[in-house]
Parts: C-alpha cells; structure tokens; sequence
C-alpha cells in the first residue's frame, strides 16, 4: 500500500509532472528490449519527423541546446522573468557563456523593447544566440515567439533562436519553422503527458551548421554521436528507456487521434475559464497582462495575510488535491493551477470546486459554487463534441 494512501484518486494539479493517460501506461507496461534490434529502430524511425534529439531530462535539454550551438565566451541575450529562466540563465553562466541578463519583473513578459535596443545597436554582430522560455511556469506567463524573431529579422541580425518549451510544446502554439526557431526543446513530464525523464530538442539545420564549429566541451549530449548512429540506422549512441520510447509512440497517438489544433484549443479553454474562475473569487492572477495569460499554468495572487503555502499543504492534506506552490520570489505570494497535458473540462471543475474549500479553509472570504460557476458557464459555451464520437 502506498506510504501517503488516501482513497479516490490524486487529483493532480500542478504544472508538470502531468497526469498519465491510460492508454500511456499501458504501451509502457512492457519488459526491456534489445535498443539494436531492428524494433527500436523502426519504433524511433517514426519519431524522427518531430524530433532531432531524445535525451535524459529537460534540464539535459537545456544544456544540449547551449553546448551544440555555442563556445565559450559568446554573448547570448537571455531573459530572466521567473524561476525556470533563473536557473536556465545560472546554467548559461556556469557552461561560461558571456551572459547579457534582462531582467524584468515576475509575473511580466520579457522586456522585448530591450531586445530591440541592443540587436539594433549591435553592428559587428557579437551577440550569438538569444535564448527565451516561452512559458515561465512559475508565474504563468507566455512570451510572443512571434515577436522576437520579427526582431531578429527587422534588424537582419544572425543570432540563432534557442527556446525553452517546456511547458508550452504541444499546448500552446508553437511555430518551429514560421518564427524561425533554431532549437526547440521540452520535456516529457508536461503537455506530453508521459512520465518524466525524456527531454526532446530539435534543431533548425542552421543550429546543425552552428554545431560543426562550436568549442563547448560536451560528451552525453553531443548531437554529432546522435547523428552518427542517425546515418547507420540503428539511432541510439546509448541505451534509451524502453519504456519511455513506447510511451512517447503511444502519447503522440493520442495528440495526433485528437489533433493538435483541437489540443491547443482545448489548452486554451482550460486557461481561459481558470482565469475566468480566479476573477469570480477576486483573486488576481500573477500575470500583469491578458497578452501574457498562459494556457497551461495559472499562478494566483493571494492576499498578504494568507501563507499560499498552507493552501498547498492543505489541498494535499485534506482534498487528496496537489497545487504547485509559489517558487522564489513569488514564494508564499501564489500558488499555481496547471491545466496542462491529457487533461479535460470536468477534471478541471473538480480542481475549482477543491481550491474554493480550500481558500475558505484558510479563512479567505470566497463564496462557494463563484469560480466552479463561472468556468462552468463559459465551458457550457464552447466545448465542442468529441471529434471521435460525431
């Protein structure tokens, strides 16, 4: 029996580690396999259309993208707006990288008039790389890809485009291709849907020219080992999961049965009507502009003489309900809602209907039944049928 049993299920809300559809578990519930054997290789064949590169985490990913791309000593723009940026910024310093840190506040988007500033001021072009995460999960704000490279474009610069999409690659629209992004990377534990353990990057043939050149020191992550066994056929310069790759082939069915515009519209319904639900409690929402709101993570404000913490623990404790705490700065200020992953409509209320209970616990003025009625009302109005069963 597990150690922390409670009966019923976990209701599993926060932003990533997501909750498994069954279908997923069970293309997982499988023995080892021989990685050289001509099964693996087929099974990763099917991959190679979505991705250039499977790794271990997404962190992992994080510093493939940087040590494929780079040398030590090179400029790179980078934009700090919450935790995940903070610590992919710290891994930037720590690989050496001469790192040009713009900062804004949390719960703001990156400040992309300073980016402008300095592509236009850069004339000898000494500024390699522009990394940027499209969707903090911290403070639940979305960053406009779009933007950025119409930057880059404006001012003819040719800095390569590293983005973090974490917790925004199959949730949020993401254009590899039409915003010129260099190298994409996520992570397996958040709109995939699969446990955690895989990160995936893909790289723009301009980031593979980038790698022929590049001095960082890299061993596990070396895109060109990737690529050599890529050429023979067989794919693996190390041993994968087994278990992670079936459930990668089985998570993709599922995106791609439901089809990935209807997933991204599903992902918007459900941050649409959280924020609708935070508005109904008169709550705030972290994120300081509507251009902003994410769909996969909302952080909510609470007012200064509740500890968001206690709400977590509570949640937990007594509702068998899990809710991403505050990190950092925004650390007993907010806690978060992920609406992210194999997640629909009604598993989304139930999350409401718990966080209303749980802010009455804590002694905060809600009426019961305000946010559940709100979200309700506008899904009432928009979710459409289940393509499958028309």
């Amino acid at each position: 029996m597990d150690y922390v049993y409670g009966p019923g299920k976990n209701h599993l809300f926060v932003p990533g580690p997501v909750n498994l559809p069954e279908p997923v578990i069970r293309a997982m519930n499988r023995n080892n396999e021989d990685y050289r054997s001509p099964a693996v290789p087929a099974l990763t064949k099917l991959y190679l259309r979505i991705v250039d590169n499977e790794l271990k985490t997404g962190t992992g990913a994080w510093e493939s993208a940087l040590t494929n791309t780079l040398s030590p000593g090179d400029r790179i723009v980078t934009f700090l707006i919450g935790q995940f940026s903070l610590l992919w910024i710290d891994q930037q310093q720590r690989l050496k990288f001469d790192v040009d840190v713009v900062e804004s506040e949390w719960g703001q988007g990156a400040n992309l008039d300073i980016l402008a500033s300095k592509l236009s001021s850069d004339r000898s072009h000494t500024i390699k790389a522009i990394c940027i995460v499209h969707n903090e999960t911290a403070t639940g704000v979305t960053n406009n890809l779009a933007t950025v490279r119409k930057l880059i474009d404006q001012f003819n610069h040719p800095a390569l485009l590293l983005v973090d999409g974490v917790s925004s690659i199959c949730a949020i629209d993401f254009r590899m291709d039409e915003w010129g992004i260099d190298v994409a990377l996520t992570g397996s534990q958040k709109a995939l849907s699969l446990p955690t353990g895989m990160g995936i990057v893909c790289a723009s043939p301009k980031a593979l020219e980038a790698s022929k050149t590049a001095k960082s020191v890299r061993v596990f992550f070396d895109w060109n080992d990737y690529l050599k066994f890529y050429k023979i056929g067989t794919y693996w310069p190390y041993t994968p999961s087994i278990q992670l790759l079936y459930g990668l082939r089985a998570a993709l069915d599922l995106i791609f049965e439901e089809g990935l515009d209807n997933v991204i519209a599903r992902h918007n319904r459900l941050g649409k009507a959280t924020r609708l639900a935070v508005e109904a409690w008169g709550l705030k929402n972290c994120t300081q502009k509507e251009e902003w709101f994410s769909d996969t993570v909302t952080a909510v404000v609470v007012p200064a003489y509740i500890d968001s913490a206690e709400i977590v623990r509570r949640a937990w404790k007594r509702y068998n309900l899990s809710l991403g705490l505050g990190l950092n700065k925004v650390a007993g200020k907010v806690f978060r809602i992920g609406h992210l992953g194999n997640l629909n409509e009604l598993q989304l209320l139930g999350c409401l209907s718990g966080v209303e209970m749980i802010l009455k616990d804590v002694g905060y003025p809600v009426k019961l039944g305000s946010g559940v009625a709100a979200a309700a009302a506008y899904f009432q109005n928009t979710i459409p049928l289940i393509p499958s069963r028309i």
